[in-house]
């Protein structure tokens, strides 16, 4: 998979998650992807003091990430 190829991949499972983030007042945007294996995200709005944002990141937003692209390993928030 190109860099391009994965990136547009990493965008279709942030598309997908999107909407569940949204209904909650918040939001996610791609920030990097690291030697094709993390991703760096920034959780927005109501997700940044939410007290179960890591498991948003893990469950919801990781898990939806590596069906889209298998080879990432690992997703972090950055926070501001």
């Amino acid at each position: 998979m190109s860099t391009e190829e994965l990136r547009l991949n990493v965008e279709k499972a942030l598309e997908e998650i999107r909407p569940f983030l949204q209904s909650d007042g918040g939001d996610i945007s791609l920030l990097s992807i690291e030697d094709g294996k993390l991703v760096k995200v920034q959780l927005q709005g109501a997700c940044v003091g939410c007290s179960v944002n890591q498991m948003t990141l893990k469950s919801g937003v990781e898990m939806t990430i590596k069906k889209y692209a298998p080879q990432i390993e690992q997703v972090i928030n950055i926070e501001v």
